[in-house]
Protein backbone atom coordinates (compact mmCIF):
# COMPACT_ATOMS: atom_id res chain seq x y z
CA UNK A 1 0.00 0.00 0.00
CA UNK A 2 1.02 3.43 -0.72
CA UNK A 3 2.46 5.19 1.83
CA UNK A 4 0.65 8.20 1.06
CA UNK A 5 -2.45 6.56 2.10
CA UNK A 6 -1.32 4.64 5.32
CA UNK A 7 0.81 6.13 8.24
CA UNK A 8 3.96 3.76 8.82
CA UNK A 9 3.31 4.30 12.45
CA UNK A 10 -0.39 2.99 12.76
CA UNK A 11 -0.73 -0.74 13.28
CA UNK A 12 -2.83 -3.33 16.02
CA UNK A 13 -0.56 -3.52 18.52
CA UNK A 14 -2.36 -6.67 19.72
CA UNK A 15 -1.05 -8.01 16.75
CA UNK A 16 2.97 -8.31 17.46
CA UNK A 17 4.16 -10.89 19.43
CA UNK A 18 6.21 -10.50 22.87
CA UNK A 19 9.57 -9.93 21.74
CA UNK A 20 10.72 -10.21 24.61
CA UNK A 21 13.17 -13.10 24.44
CA UNK A 22 14.15 -11.77 20.67
CA UNK A 23 17.33 -10.96 19.70
CA UNK A 24 17.62 -7.73 17.04
CA UNK A 25 20.47 -6.30 15.17
CA UNK A 26 20.11 -2.51 13.60
CA UNK A 27 22.27 -1.57 10.94
CA UNK A 28 21.88 2.37 10.60
CA UNK A 29 23.53 4.72 7.75
CA UNK A 30 25.60 7.19 9.33
CA UNK A 31 24.67 9.47 5.86
CA UNK A 32 21.59 11.32 6.39
CA UNK A 33 21.67 11.34 10.07
CA UNK A 34 18.78 13.97 10.44
CA UNK A 35 16.65 10.79 9.14
CA UNK A 36 18.18 7.62 10.06
CA UNK A 37 18.06 9.02 13.63
CA UNK A 38 14.93 9.34 14.06
CA UNK A 39 14.56 6.05 11.94
CA UNK A 40 16.71 4.47 14.73
CA UNK A 41 14.87 5.73 17.38
CA UNK A 42 11.73 4.55 15.72
CA UNK A 43 12.77 1.27 15.89
CA UNK A 44 14.52 1.32 19.10
CA UNK A 45 11.59 2.65 20.79
CA UNK A 46 9.02 -0.05 19.18
CA UNK A 47 11.26 -2.97 19.86
CA UNK A 48 11.18 -1.89 23.60
CA UNK A 49 7.17 -0.95 23.68
CA UNK A 50 6.84 -5.09 22.69
CA UNK A 51 9.45 -6.37 25.04
CA UNK A 52 12.68 -6.55 23.50
CA UNK A 53 15.13 -5.89 26.73
CA UNK A 54 18.19 -3.39 26.02
CA UNK A 55 20.86 -5.79 25.51
CA UNK A 56 18.99 -8.03 23.13
CA UNK A 57 18.99 -4.55 20.94
CA UNK A 58 22.52 -4.74 18.99
CA UNK A 59 22.96 -0.90 16.82
CA UNK A 60 25.96 -0.60 14.39
CA UNK A 61 26.65 2.10 12.13
CA UNK A 62 27.75 2.23 8.87
CA UNK A 63 28.95 5.45 6.42
CA UNK A 64 26.22 4.94 3.68
CA UNK A 65 23.03 3.00 2.67
CA UNK A 66 25.20 1.00 0.29
CA UNK A 67 26.88 -0.40 3.53
CA UNK A 68 23.97 -1.36 4.98
CA UNK A 69 24.32 -5.24 2.91
CA UNK A 70 28.15 -5.74 4.28
CA UNK A 71 26.69 -4.41 7.91
CA UNK A 72 23.39 -6.42 7.89
CA UNK A 73 25.74 -9.90 6.45
CA UNK A 74 28.17 -9.41 9.08
CA UNK A 75 25.22 -8.79 12.16
CA UNK A 76 23.83 -12.37 10.67
CA UNK A 77 27.37 -13.98 10.77
CA UNK A 78 27.85 -13.02 14.08
CA UNK A 79 24.69 -15.27 15.43
CA UNK A 80 23.86 -12.89 17.92
CA UNK A 81 20.96 -11.71 15.94
CA UNK A 82 17.60 -13.21 15.56
CA UNK A 83 16.41 -10.46 12.95
CA UNK A 84 18.23 -7.48 11.34
CA UNK A 85 16.65 -4.17 10.49
CA UNK A 86 18.47 -2.10 8.03
CA UNK A 87 18.06 1.66 8.11
CA UNK A 88 19.04 4.21 5.53
CA UNK A 89 17.70 7.41 3.58
CA UNK A 90 18.93 8.10 0.02
CA UNK A 91 17.64 11.32 -1.42
CA UNK A 92 17.08 11.47 -5.40
CA UNK A 93 19.74 13.94 -6.57
CA UNK A 94 21.07 15.43 -10.07
CA UNK A 95 23.16 11.91 -10.86
CA UNK A 96 22.46 8.45 -11.19
CA UNK A 97 24.21 7.70 -7.93
CA UNK A 98 20.49 7.52 -6.46
CA UNK A 99 19.53 4.71 -9.10
CA UNK A 100 22.94 2.45 -8.39
CA UNK A 101 22.47 3.11 -4.31
CA UNK A 102 18.89 2.06 -3.72
CA UNK A 103 19.45 -0.89 -7.09
CA UNK A 104 22.73 -2.22 -5.19
CA UNK A 105 21.08 -1.79 -1.83
CA UNK A 106 17.97 -2.99 -2.79
CA UNK A 107 19.59 -6.58 -4.47
CA UNK A 108 21.80 -6.58 -1.55
CA UNK A 109 19.19 -7.37 1.08
CA UNK A 110 17.01 -9.25 -1.21
CA UNK A 111 19.56 -11.69 -2.16
CA UNK A 112 20.43 -11.92 2.31
CA UNK A 113 16.76 -13.02 2.73
CA UNK A 114 16.72 -15.25 0.06
CA UNK A 115 20.33 -16.74 1.42
CA UNK A 116 20.04 -16.78 4.97
CA UNK A 117 18.08 -17.68 7.50
CA UNK A 118 17.80 -14.36 9.57
CA UNK A 119 15.26 -11.76 7.96
CA UNK A 120 16.42 -8.49 7.01
CA UNK A 121 14.34 -5.96 7.42
CA UNK A 122 14.40 -3.28 4.31
CA UNK A 123 14.17 -0.10 6.47
CA UNK A 124 15.71 2.14 3.40
CA UNK A 125 14.10 5.43 2.39
CA UNK A 126 14.50 6.03 -1.13
CA UNK A 127 12.71 9.72 -1.48
CA UNK A 128 12.54 12.41 -4.20
CA UNK A 129 13.41 14.95 -2.02
CA UNK A 130 14.30 15.80 1.88
CA UNK A 131 10.54 16.55 2.43
CA UNK A 132 9.16 13.61 1.95
CA UNK A 133 12.32 11.28 4.17
CA UNK A 134 11.27 13.86 6.87
CA UNK A 135 7.72 12.83 6.31
CA UNK A 136 8.76 8.96 6.66
CA UNK A 137 10.87 9.84 9.77
CA UNK A 138 8.51 10.64 12.38
CA UNK A 139 6.28 13.51 10.09
CA UNK A 140 3.26 13.20 8.91
CA UNK A 141 3.13 9.83 7.45
CA UNK A 142 4.59 8.24 10.63
CA UNK A 143 7.82 6.39 11.24
CA UNK A 144 9.36 3.54 8.88
CA UNK A 145 11.64 2.60 11.89
CA UNK A 146 8.64 1.66 13.78
CA UNK A 147 7.31 -0.12 10.65
CA UNK A 148 10.94 -1.80 10.64
CA UNK A 149 10.58 -2.98 14.23
CA UNK A 150 7.32 -4.55 13.91
CA UNK A 151 8.25 -6.22 10.95
CA UNK A 152 11.21 -7.63 12.48
CA UNK A 153 9.17 -9.13 15.04
CA UNK A 154 6.56 -10.37 13.36
CA UNK A 155 9.26 -11.89 11.05
CA UNK A 156 11.29 -13.77 13.95
CA UNK A 157 7.72 -15.37 15.50
CA UNK A 158 7.25 -16.49 11.99
CA UNK A 159 10.07 -18.30 11.86
CA UNK A 160 10.17 -19.70 15.25
CA UNK A 161 6.17 -20.58 14.20
CA UNK A 162 7.74 -22.64 11.23
CA UNK A 163 10.21 -24.21 13.36
CA UNK A 164 7.35 -26.26 15.87
CA UNK A 165 5.82 -27.73 12.95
Amino acid sequence: MATAYHNLSDYDFNSVPDAENMRFGIVVSEWNSNITGPLLEGAVNTLKKHGAKDENILVQTVPGSFELTYGSAQMIKSGKVDAVIAIGCVVRGDTPHFDYVCAGTTQGIAHLNATTDVPVIYGLITTNNMQQAEDRAGGKLGNKGDEGAVTAIKMVDFKRKLQKL
